[in-house]
């Protein structure tokens, strides 16, 4: 039985409305990574779920969040004999959810490998050998890889092939481009730990030291004037933002979609808050998702 509306064997994009992925396979296999991924797609994603449970997440989720929110579950060996029920659930009480099944796939010797680094038991080991263990969880499983429409083979892959075989497969342009934060902080306060870039607004005047706009922050138009206007304001923009776009390139290369920008000032009231708004502004421009947040406006 398949959950598609047609038997095609193929998967659509992500922006089909009831998007429902069930991603299982072999331990070690990488199952964690791609639940990850999607996650970073926009999946609600649910790891180890009981596969009876699995109906019981989909209503939540439809009546909280609504049917067009895309829905991944990972259910691991411990729930495969219970699949072909799990299916046929799904099928026939989410008719209006694309349903489809991620299965993750490697050679005996690389579980084998993965598994004794994690130095962890193989859930069907039994007290016995590591491959007795992956040996059984093959017989388990070998119904529900070949039910399965997306299969991986993560013997050869490192995590970022995955993820970007995951994206591949469940992605959409929308979904996989860079989205950066641009957030301004003040230096007194300690600089964002999080931060992939820094940037020190410090060699700009500060509006403190102007009456009629000390008081005022850096998303008052006169202050964000007074901030970025300036000849030396406006050269620093020309030559971050590629800073920004060529790192983000690079980013992406390697599987990583967000980005932290931090720009500081003293107080993180008026410079750093006036330029995170004009650099988000720039990017959005340019065809990059960001925006702008401010940690540290109003503790002054």
């Amino acid at each position: 039985m398949t959950l598609s509306p047609e038997d095609t064997g193929e998967i659509p994009a992500i922006g089909d409305l009831g998007e429902l992925v069930v991603v299982t396979g072999m331990t070690g296999a990488g199952r964690s990574t791609a639940a990850k991924e999607l996650e970073d797609l926009g999946f609600f994603v649910v790891d180890n779920l009981p596969p009876e449970l699995v109906t019981e997440v989909v209503r939540l989720v439809d009546e909280k969040m609504g049917r067009a929110q895309p829905i991944a579950v990972v259910v691991d060996v411990r729930g495969g004999t219970q699949f072909h029920a799990l299916r046929e659930q799904i099928a026939l009480h989410l008719p209006t959810r694309r349903a489809s099944v991620l299965f993750l796939e490697a050679d005996d010797g690389i579980l084998v490998r993965r598994q004794e680094a994690a130095r962890r038991p193989h859930p069907l080991q039994e007290g016995g050998r590591l491959l007795d263990g992956i040996h059984r969880e093959r017989e388990v499983m070998t119904q529900l890889r070949g039910d399965a429409e997306v299969v991986i083979d993560t013997t050869s892959l490192n995590v970022h092939q995955l993820k970007d075989k995951v994206a591949a497969a469940y992605g959409t342009p929308e979904r996989v481009q860079l989205k950066v934060t641009v957030v301004s902080f003040g230096f007194k306060y300690g600089v964002p730990v999080d931060a992939d870039l820094l940037a020190d607004m410090r060699f700009l005047p500060n509006p403190f030291w102007v009456p009629e706009l000390k008081d005022l922050t850096g998303q008052d138009p006169s202050v964000a004037t007074f901030v970025k206007d300036r000849d030396d304001a406006q050269a620093f923009l020309e030559r971050y933002l590629p800073v920004i776009e060529t790192v983000g390139e690079g980013y992406l290369r390697e599987g990583k979609r967000f980005m932290t920008v931090a720009i500081g000032c003293t107080g993180g009231k008026h410079r750093s808050v006036a330029m995170s708004e004009e650099i988000a502004k720039r990017l959005r421009e340019s065809g990059t998702e960001a925006e702008a947040t401010h940690r540290d406006l109003g503790r002054e």
